[in-house]
Protein backbone atom coordinates (compact mmCIF):
# COMPACT_ATOMS: atom_id res chain seq x y z
CA UNK A 1 0.00 0.00 0.00
CA UNK A 2 1.46 3.59 -0.57
CA UNK A 3 3.45 4.94 2.25
CA UNK A 4 0.81 8.29 3.04
CA UNK A 5 -2.05 5.48 3.57
CA UNK A 6 0.01 3.11 5.96
CA UNK A 7 0.68 5.76 8.25
CA UNK A 8 -2.51 7.30 8.51
CA UNK A 9 -3.68 3.25 9.01
CA UNK A 10 -1.46 3.38 12.17
CA UNK A 11 -4.11 6.25 13.84
CA UNK A 12 -7.38 3.86 13.48
CA UNK A 13 -9.07 5.88 16.51
CA UNK A 14 -8.34 8.97 13.91
CA UNK A 15 -9.66 7.36 10.57
CA UNK A 16 -13.12 6.15 13.02
CA UNK A 17 -13.67 9.50 13.63
CA UNK A 18 -13.74 10.29 10.10
CA UNK A 19 -16.02 7.80 9.40
CA UNK A 20 -18.24 8.55 11.96
CA UNK A 21 -18.25 12.26 10.40
CA UNK A 22 -18.59 10.74 7.08
CA UNK A 23 -21.69 8.41 8.21
CA UNK A 24 -23.51 11.26 10.74
CA UNK A 25 -23.51 14.09 7.48
CA UNK A 26 -25.04 11.15 4.78
CA UNK A 27 -27.60 10.49 7.72
CA UNK A 28 -28.49 14.17 8.71
CA UNK A 29 -28.36 15.35 5.04
CA UNK A 30 -31.07 12.84 3.82
CA UNK A 31 -33.17 13.75 6.72
CA UNK A 32 -33.32 17.60 5.65
CA UNK A 33 -32.78 17.38 2.46
CA UNK A 34 -34.79 14.13 0.95
CA UNK A 35 -37.76 13.61 3.87
CA UNK A 36 -37.58 16.98 5.52
CA UNK A 37 -40.26 18.18 7.92
CA UNK A 38 -43.04 16.22 6.26
CA UNK A 39 -44.52 13.10 7.10
CA UNK A 40 -45.16 10.52 4.09
CA UNK A 41 -45.19 7.30 2.56
CA UNK A 42 -41.71 6.76 0.41
CA UNK A 43 -40.95 3.27 -0.84
CA UNK A 44 -40.26 1.09 2.38
CA UNK A 45 -41.05 3.57 4.99
CA UNK A 46 -44.69 3.88 5.32
CA UNK A 47 -44.73 2.59 9.27
CA UNK A 48 -43.21 6.54 9.51
CA UNK A 49 -46.91 7.78 9.09
CA UNK A 50 -48.39 4.70 11.71
CA UNK A 51 -45.39 5.87 14.42
CA UNK A 52 -45.72 9.70 13.59
CA UNK A 53 -49.65 9.70 14.60
CA UNK A 54 -49.35 7.18 17.04
CA UNK A 55 -47.21 9.50 18.84
CA UNK A 56 -49.17 12.56 18.67
CA UNK A 57 -52.24 10.30 19.56
CA UNK A 58 -50.59 9.60 23.04
CA UNK A 59 -49.53 12.57 23.50
CA UNK A 60 -53.36 13.81 23.22
CA UNK A 61 -54.63 11.78 25.95
CA UNK A 62 -56.52 8.58 23.73
CA UNK A 63 -53.15 6.21 24.27
CA UNK A 64 -51.94 3.90 21.80
CA UNK A 65 -54.80 4.06 19.46
CA UNK A 66 -55.71 5.70 16.07
CA UNK A 67 -58.52 7.91 15.50
CA UNK A 68 -59.22 6.03 12.10
CA UNK A 69 -59.10 2.27 11.00
CA UNK A 70 -55.37 1.36 10.58
CA UNK A 71 -53.17 -1.28 9.68
CA UNK A 72 -53.04 -3.72 10.12
CA UNK A 73 -57.39 -4.03 10.86
CA UNK A 74 -57.21 -1.74 14.06
CA UNK A 75 -60.61 -0.19 14.30
CA UNK A 76 -60.72 3.61 15.27
CA UNK A 77 -60.46 4.06 18.86
CA UNK A 78 -59.46 1.02 19.79
CA UNK A 79 -55.72 0.16 21.48
CA UNK A 80 -53.54 -1.46 19.37
CA UNK A 81 -50.17 -3.11 20.12
CA UNK A 82 -48.80 -3.78 16.62
CA UNK A 83 -46.10 -1.27 16.83
CA UNK A 84 -43.04 -0.52 19.13
CA UNK A 85 -43.83 0.57 22.17
CA UNK A 86 -39.89 2.27 22.92
CA UNK A 87 -39.76 3.99 19.44
CA UNK A 88 -43.20 5.49 19.47
CA UNK A 89 -41.77 6.71 23.19
CA UNK A 90 -38.93 8.31 21.92
CA UNK A 91 -41.18 9.89 19.33
CA UNK A 92 -43.46 11.01 22.34
CA UNK A 93 -40.19 12.34 24.47
CA UNK A 94 -39.14 14.59 21.31
CA UNK A 95 -42.51 15.73 20.26
CA UNK A 96 -43.46 16.88 23.63
CA UNK A 97 -40.02 18.76 24.19
CA UNK A 98 -39.80 20.34 20.68
CA UNK A 99 -43.10 19.94 19.38
CA UNK A 100 -44.61 17.60 16.63
CA UNK A 101 -40.96 18.23 14.63
CA UNK A 102 -39.88 15.01 12.33
CA UNK A 103 -37.25 16.97 11.06
CA UNK A 104 -35.59 17.23 14.44
CA UNK A 105 -36.67 13.69 14.98
CA UNK A 106 -34.60 12.27 12.24
CA UNK A 107 -31.63 14.62 12.21
CA UNK A 108 -31.18 13.42 16.31
CA UNK A 109 -32.05 9.65 15.30
CA UNK A 110 -29.36 10.21 12.20
CA UNK A 111 -26.69 11.99 14.55
CA UNK A 112 -27.14 8.62 17.14
CA UNK A 113 -27.50 5.60 14.94
CA UNK A 114 -24.88 7.30 12.71
CA UNK A 115 -22.59 7.06 15.46
CA UNK A 116 -22.86 4.26 16.92
CA UNK A 117 -23.48 2.03 13.76
CA UNK A 118 -19.74 2.78 12.86
CA UNK A 119 -18.55 2.37 16.24
CA UNK A 120 -19.93 -1.29 16.95
CA UNK A 121 -19.29 -2.87 13.21
CA UNK A 122 -15.41 -1.32 13.79
CA UNK A 123 -15.93 -2.99 17.55
CA UNK A 124 -17.71 -6.27 16.23
CA UNK A 125 -15.39 -6.92 13.19
CA UNK A 126 -12.18 -6.42 15.55
CA UNK A 127 -12.82 -8.81 17.94
CA UNK A 128 -13.71 -11.01 15.20
CA UNK A 129 -10.70 -11.42 13.07
CA UNK A 130 -8.44 -10.52 16.43
CA UNK A 131 -9.95 -12.91 18.89
CA UNK A 132 -6.41 -13.21 20.69
CA UNK A 133 -6.53 -9.57 21.76
CA UNK A 134 -9.81 -10.21 23.72
CA UNK A 135 -10.43 -6.37 22.95
CA UNK A 136 -7.41 -4.92 23.96
CA UNK A 137 -5.24 -2.65 21.52
CA UNK A 138 -8.27 -2.12 19.40
CA UNK A 139 -7.28 1.61 18.57
CA UNK A 140 -3.51 0.89 19.60
CA UNK A 141 -1.48 0.56 16.21
CA UNK A 142 0.28 -3.05 16.77
CA UNK A 143 1.55 -5.13 13.36
CA UNK A 144 0.34 -7.96 15.17
CA UNK A 145 -3.85 -6.66 14.83
CA UNK A 146 -2.78 -3.76 11.77
CA UNK A 147 -4.90 -6.16 9.53
CA UNK A 148 -7.78 -6.76 12.16
CA UNK A 149 -8.03 -2.66 12.46
CA UNK A 150 -8.07 -2.46 8.85
CA UNK A 151 -10.79 -4.93 8.34
CA UNK A 152 -12.90 -3.52 10.54
CA UNK A 153 -12.22 -0.02 9.37
CA UNK A 154 -13.40 -1.19 6.19
CA UNK A 155 -16.43 -2.18 7.70
CA UNK A 156 -17.22 0.81 9.31
CA UNK A 157 -16.60 2.94 6.33
CA UNK A 158 -19.03 0.59 4.36
CA UNK A 159 -21.67 0.72 6.53
CA UNK A 160 -21.66 4.51 6.65
CA UNK A 161 -21.71 4.78 3.41
CA UNK A 162 -24.53 1.82 2.58
CA UNK A 163 -27.46 3.58 1.24
CA UNK A 164 -29.91 1.36 2.57
CA UNK A 165 -28.59 2.26 5.85
CA UNK A 166 -28.87 5.98 6.14
CA UNK A 167 -32.42 6.26 4.12
CA UNK A 168 -34.02 3.66 6.54
CA UNK A 169 -32.25 5.77 8.95
CA UNK A 170 -33.34 9.12 8.17
CA UNK A 171 -37.07 7.71 7.89
CA UNK A 172 -38.80 7.62 11.50
CA UNK A 173 -38.90 4.04 11.39
CA UNK A 174 -37.45 1.70 13.89
CA UNK A 175 -34.53 0.17 11.19
CA UNK A 176 -31.56 2.11 12.56
CA UNK A 177 -32.15 2.46 16.41
CA UNK A 178 -32.80 -1.68 15.51
CA UNK A 179 -29.49 -2.45 13.61
CA UNK A 180 -27.73 -0.42 16.06
CA UNK A 181 -28.95 -2.42 18.99
CA UNK A 182 -28.50 -6.20 17.07
CA UNK A 183 -24.69 -5.10 16.47
CA UNK A 184 -25.18 -3.78 20.46
CA UNK A 185 -25.63 -7.32 21.53
CA UNK A 186 -23.82 -9.20 19.17
CA UNK A 187 -20.42 -7.02 20.47
CA UNK A 188 -21.37 -7.87 23.97
CA UNK A 189 -21.70 -11.66 23.58
CA UNK A 190 -18.46 -11.60 22.15
CA UNK A 191 -16.42 -9.42 24.25
CA UNK A 192 -17.70 -12.02 27.00
CA UNK A 193 -16.48 -14.66 25.27
CA UNK A 194 -13.16 -13.70 25.09
CA UNK A 195 -12.98 -12.33 28.52
CA UNK A 196 -11.36 -14.10 31.49
CA UNK A 197 -13.19 -13.34 34.24
CA UNK A 198 -16.78 -12.04 33.27
CA UNK A 199 -18.11 -9.38 35.23
CA UNK A 200 -21.89 -9.04 36.17
CA UNK A 201 -21.76 -5.23 34.43
CA UNK A 202 -21.37 -7.53 31.56
CA UNK A 203 -24.42 -9.79 31.76
CA UNK A 204 -26.51 -6.73 33.05
CA UNK A 205 -25.14 -4.88 29.70
CA UNK A 206 -25.85 -8.03 27.22
CA UNK A 207 -29.37 -8.08 29.11
CA UNK A 208 -30.21 -4.45 28.32
CA UNK A 209 -28.97 -4.53 24.89
CA UNK A 210 -31.31 -7.45 24.16
CA UNK A 211 -34.18 -5.87 26.03
CA UNK A 212 -33.74 -2.74 23.92
CA UNK A 213 -33.68 -4.33 20.26
CA UNK A 214 -36.46 -6.65 21.52
CA UNK A 215 -38.70 -3.89 22.26
CA UNK A 216 -37.89 -2.29 19.24
CA UNK A 217 -38.50 -5.48 17.22
CA UNK A 218 -40.15 -8.37 18.74
CA UNK A 219 -38.54 -10.80 16.01
CA UNK A 220 -35.46 -10.76 17.61
CA UNK A 221 -36.71 -12.39 20.72
CA UNK A 222 -36.75 -15.79 18.57
CA UNK A 223 -33.49 -15.49 17.97
CA UNK A 224 -32.30 -14.97 21.70
CA UNK A 225 -32.27 -18.67 22.41
CA UNK A 226 -30.01 -19.39 19.28
CA UNK A 227 -27.52 -16.66 21.13
CA UNK A 228 -27.46 -17.88 24.44
CA UNK A 229 -27.44 -21.95 23.55
CA UNK A 230 -23.98 -20.41 21.12
CA UNK A 231 -22.97 -18.14 24.26
CA UNK A 232 -23.03 -21.18 26.30
CA UNK A 233 -20.95 -23.33 24.36
CA UNK A 234 -18.45 -21.01 23.44
CA UNK A 235 -17.59 -19.92 26.74
CA UNK A 236 -19.40 -22.48 29.23
CA UNK A 237 -20.06 -20.08 31.97
CA UNK A 238 -22.67 -21.34 35.10
CA UNK A 239 -26.58 -21.55 33.69
CA UNK A 240 -27.17 -18.80 36.93
CA UNK A 241 -25.17 -16.53 34.75
CA UNK A 242 -27.93 -16.19 32.29
CA UNK A 243 -30.51 -15.72 34.87
CA UNK A 244 -29.85 -12.47 34.65
CA UNK A 245 -29.91 -11.08 31.11
CA UNK A 246 -32.93 -12.84 31.15
CA UNK A 247 -34.47 -11.51 34.10
CA UNK A 248 -33.95 -8.01 32.01
CA UNK A 249 -35.52 -9.09 29.33
CA UNK A 250 -38.45 -10.49 31.31
CA UNK A 251 -38.55 -6.87 33.20
CA UNK A 252 -37.96 -4.81 30.08
CA UNK A 253 -41.59 -6.39 28.39
CA UNK A 254 -43.43 -7.03 31.41
CA UNK A 255 -45.17 -3.69 31.56
CA UNK A 256 -46.13 -3.78 28.08
CA UNK A 257 -47.41 -7.48 28.76
CA UNK A 258 -49.68 -5.91 31.49
CA UNK A 259 -50.72 -2.73 29.71
CA UNK A 260 -51.50 -5.30 26.48
CA UNK A 261 -53.51 -7.61 29.27
CA UNK A 262 -55.27 -4.90 30.34
CA UNK A 263 -56.26 -3.04 26.71
CA UNK A 264 -57.47 -6.42 25.46
CA UNK A 265 -58.14 -8.73 28.53
CA UNK A 266 -55.74 -11.52 27.30
CA UNK A 267 -52.35 -12.15 27.10
CA UNK A 268 -50.05 -10.91 24.55
CA UNK A 269 -46.55 -10.66 25.71
CA UNK A 270 -45.37 -7.65 23.37
CA UNK A 271 -46.75 -7.13 20.15
CA UNK A 272 -49.59 -8.17 17.93
CA UNK A 273 -48.16 -8.85 14.71
CA UNK A 274 -47.14 -12.53 14.17
CA UNK A 275 -50.41 -13.66 13.13
CA UNK A 276 -51.00 -10.96 10.70
CA UNK A 277 -47.80 -11.74 9.03
CA UNK A 278 -48.16 -15.07 8.80
CA UNK A 279 -51.56 -15.29 7.76
CA UNK A 280 -50.87 -12.75 4.85
CA UNK A 281 -47.46 -13.86 4.13
CA UNK A 282 -48.64 -18.11 3.37
CA UNK A 283 -52.77 -16.73 2.15
CA UNK A 284 -53.65 -18.97 -0.95
CA UNK A 285 -54.19 -15.43 -3.04
CA UNK A 286 -50.56 -16.28 -3.90
CA UNK A 287 -50.67 -19.20 -5.00
CA UNK A 288 -46.61 -20.90 -5.18
CA UNK A 289 -45.16 -17.50 -6.04
CA UNK A 290 -45.23 -14.77 -3.10
CA UNK A 291 -45.81 -10.99 -4.02
CA UNK A 292 -44.16 -8.65 -1.49
CA UNK A 293 -46.37 -5.68 -1.56
CA UNK A 294 -50.40 -5.59 -2.62
CA UNK A 295 -52.75 -2.89 -2.18
CA UNK A 296 -53.95 -2.00 1.82
CA UNK A 297 -57.39 -2.93 0.38
CA UNK A 298 -56.59 -6.30 -0.97
CA UNK A 299 -55.46 -7.52 2.75
CA UNK A 300 -58.00 -6.69 4.14
CA UNK A 301 -60.09 -8.77 1.95
CA UNK A 302 -57.86 -11.70 2.72
CA UNK A 303 -59.62 -11.78 6.12
CA UNK A 304 -62.09 -14.45 6.35
CA UNK A 305 -65.78 -13.03 6.83
CA UNK A 306 -66.88 -15.26 9.76
CA UNK A 307 -63.54 -13.13 11.60
CA UNK A 308 -64.36 -9.68 10.54
CA UNK A 309 -68.28 -10.46 11.36
CA UNK A 310 -67.00 -11.39 15.33
CA UNK A 311 -65.87 -8.27 16.05
CA UNK A 312 -62.23 -9.06 17.34
CA UNK A 313 -59.95 -6.71 19.03
CA UNK A 314 -56.69 -6.61 17.63
CA UNK A 315 -55.28 -9.16 19.90
CA UNK A 316 -58.05 -11.77 18.92
CA UNK A 317 -57.87 -10.89 15.21
CA UNK A 318 -53.74 -11.61 15.64
CA UNK A 319 -54.65 -14.91 17.21
CA UNK A 320 -57.40 -15.98 15.21
CA UNK A 321 -55.19 -15.21 12.43
CA UNK A 322 -52.53 -17.41 13.49
CA UNK A 323 -54.64 -19.93 13.73
CA UNK A 324 -56.18 -19.76 10.06
CA UNK A 325 -52.63 -19.28 8.93
CA UNK A 326 -51.77 -23.00 10.45
CA UNK A 327 -54.68 -24.44 9.23
CA UNK A 328 -53.85 -23.24 5.96
CA UNK A 329 -50.42 -24.98 5.87
CA UNK A 330 -51.55 -28.03 7.21
CA UNK A 331 -54.44 -28.71 4.51
CA UNK A 332 -51.46 -27.82 1.56
CA UNK A 333 -47.85 -28.34 2.92
CA UNK A 334 -46.34 -28.61 -0.54
CA UNK A 335 -47.79 -25.16 -1.57
CA UNK A 336 -46.43 -23.77 1.41
CA UNK A 337 -42.72 -25.44 1.01
CA UNK A 338 -42.97 -23.76 -2.68
CA UNK A 339 -44.22 -20.09 -1.48
CA UNK A 340 -41.65 -20.02 0.70
CA UNK A 341 -38.96 -20.82 -2.02
CA UNK A 342 -40.53 -18.31 -4.24
CA UNK A 343 -39.47 -15.31 -1.55
CA UNK A 344 -35.34 -16.49 -2.12
CA UNK A 345 -35.54 -13.63 -5.37
CA UNK A 346 -38.06 -11.17 -3.14
CA UNK A 347 -35.27 -11.58 0.33
CA UNK A 348 -32.15 -11.35 -2.15
CA UNK A 349 -33.08 -9.03 -4.94
CA UNK A 350 -30.00 -6.83 -6.09
CA UNK A 351 -31.28 -5.96 -9.77
CA UNK A 352 -33.23 -3.30 -10.67
CA UNK A 353 -36.62 -3.52 -11.44
CA UNK A 354 -39.24 -1.81 -14.20
CA UNK A 355 -41.82 -2.25 -10.97
CA UNK A 356 -39.77 -0.07 -8.39
CA UNK A 357 -39.56 3.55 -8.65
CA UNK A 358 -35.97 5.36 -9.40
CA UNK A 359 -35.55 5.64 -5.02
CA UNK A 360 -35.56 1.75 -4.70
CA UNK A 361 -33.59 0.74 -7.76
CA UNK A 362 -30.44 3.45 -6.71
CA UNK A 363 -31.02 2.10 -3.15
CA UNK A 364 -30.87 -1.39 -3.89
CA UNK A 365 -28.32 -1.58 -6.64
CA UNK A 366 -25.97 1.33 -5.09
CA UNK A 367 -25.57 -0.94 -1.58
CA UNK A 368 -26.22 -4.42 -1.60
CA UNK A 369 -25.94 -4.74 -5.79
CA UNK A 370 -22.40 -3.17 -5.26
CA UNK A 371 -21.37 -5.36 -1.76
CA UNK A 372 -22.93 -8.37 -2.55
CA UNK A 373 -19.70 -10.10 -4.23
CA UNK A 374 -17.38 -8.84 -1.54
CA UNK A 375 -20.22 -10.10 0.91
CA UNK A 376 -19.91 -13.85 -0.88
CA UNK A 377 -15.97 -13.31 -1.32
CA UNK A 378 -15.66 -12.68 2.44
CA UNK A 379 -18.38 -15.85 3.56
CA UNK A 380 -16.32 -17.82 1.24
CA UNK A 381 -12.87 -16.80 2.66
CA UNK A 382 -14.27 -17.31 6.42
CA UNK A 383 -15.64 -20.58 5.45
CA UNK A 384 -12.04 -22.01 4.56
CA UNK A 385 -10.77 -20.75 7.74
CA UNK A 386 -9.19 -23.52 9.57
CA UNK A 387 -10.04 -25.29 13.06
CA UNK A 388 -8.21 -27.60 15.41
CA UNK A 389 -11.87 -28.83 15.80
CA UNK A 390 -15.86 -28.97 15.31
CA UNK A 391 -15.96 -27.32 18.90
CA UNK A 392 -13.52 -24.29 17.85
CA UNK A 393 -15.01 -23.71 14.91
CA UNK A 394 -18.60 -23.55 16.76
CA UNK A 395 -17.33 -21.75 19.52
CA UNK A 396 -15.75 -18.90 16.87
CA UNK A 397 -17.43 -15.76 16.70
CA UNK A 398 -18.37 -16.02 12.94
CA UNK A 399 -20.69 -19.13 13.51
CA UNK A 400 -22.69 -16.29 15.83
CA UNK A 401 -22.94 -14.23 12.35
CA UNK A 402 -23.69 -17.18 10.60
CA UNK A 403 -26.10 -18.48 13.06
CA UNK A 404 -27.96 -15.17 13.07
CA UNK A 405 -28.22 -14.76 9.10
CA UNK A 406 -29.59 -18.32 9.09
CA UNK A 407 -32.25 -18.22 11.29
CA UNK A 408 -33.46 -14.62 10.26
CA UNK A 409 -33.35 -15.41 6.47
CA UNK A 410 -35.31 -18.28 7.71
CA UNK A 411 -37.94 -17.05 9.51
CA UNK A 412 -38.60 -14.38 6.65
CA UNK A 413 -38.60 -17.05 4.16
CA UNK A 414 -40.89 -19.24 5.93
CA UNK A 415 -43.27 -16.00 6.75
CA UNK A 416 -43.14 -12.64 4.82
CA UNK A 417 -40.39 -10.77 2.85
CA UNK A 418 -39.54 -7.53 1.99
CA UNK A 419 -36.32 -5.97 1.07
CA UNK A 420 -36.32 -3.79 4.34
CA UNK A 421 -36.58 -7.03 6.39
CA UNK A 422 -32.90 -8.25 4.97
CA UNK A 423 -31.22 -4.90 6.15
CA UNK A 424 -30.02 -6.07 9.53
CA UNK A 425 -28.36 -9.57 7.56
CA UNK A 426 -26.56 -6.92 5.69
CA UNK A 427 -25.29 -5.38 8.78
CA UNK A 428 -23.62 -8.66 9.19
CA UNK A 429 -22.95 -9.01 5.96
CA UNK A 430 -21.28 -5.49 5.61
CA UNK A 431 -18.51 -7.55 7.92
CA UNK A 432 -17.73 -10.63 5.12
CA UNK A 433 -17.56 -7.53 2.57
CA UNK A 434 -14.91 -5.91 4.55
CA UNK A 435 -12.81 -9.11 4.88
CA UNK A 436 -12.93 -9.59 1.28
CA UNK A 437 -12.37 -6.31 -0.08
CA UNK A 438 -9.49 -6.20 2.05
CA UNK A 439 -8.14 -9.34 0.94
CA UNK A 440 -8.98 -8.49 -3.02
CA UNK A 441 -6.38 -5.24 -2.44
CA UNK A 442 -3.80 -7.63 -0.59
CA UNK A 443 -3.99 -9.55 -3.99
CA UNK A 444 -3.56 -6.45 -6.14
CA UNK A 445 -1.19 -4.87 -4.31
CA UNK A 446 0.93 -8.05 -4.13
CA UNK A 447 1.00 -8.44 -7.70
CA UNK A 448 1.45 -4.76 -8.35
CA UNK A 449 5.20 -5.37 -5.95
CA UNK A 450 5.89 -8.89 -7.70
CA UNK A 451 5.30 -6.98 -11.06
CA UNK A 452 7.76 -3.95 -10.49
CA UNK A 453 10.71 -6.46 -8.80
CA UNK A 454 10.51 -8.27 -12.02
CA UNK A 455 10.61 -5.14 -13.87
CA UNK A 456 13.31 -3.94 -11.74
CA UNK A 457 15.82 -7.20 -12.66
Amino acid sequence: MPEKLNQLLKNPKRVLMGIIVISVLLRVFTGIVFYGNQIQSLPGTFDEVSYHNLALRVMDGHGFSFGERWWPGTAANEPTAHWSYLYTGFLIVIYSIFGPAPLLARILQGIVVGIVMPWLLYRLAFRIFAPQTRGESMFVYQPAVARAQQIALLAAAIGAVYIYFFYYTAALITEGFYISGILWVFDTAVSITQTAQVKTKQWAVLGLALGITILLRQLFLLFMPFLLLWLWWAKRPRLTSFVLPVALVVLMIAPWTVRNYLAFDQIVPLNTNSGFAFFWGNHPRYGTQFIPILPSGEYYRMIPEELQAQGLNEAQMDSALLSEALKIIAADPGRYALLSLSRISSYFMFWPSGDSGMVSNLSRVGSFGIFLPFMVYGLFLTLRRSFASWGERLASPLTLLYLFMLVYTGIHLLTWTLIRYRIPVDAILVIFASYGLLDLVERVWARRRSAGVTAVS
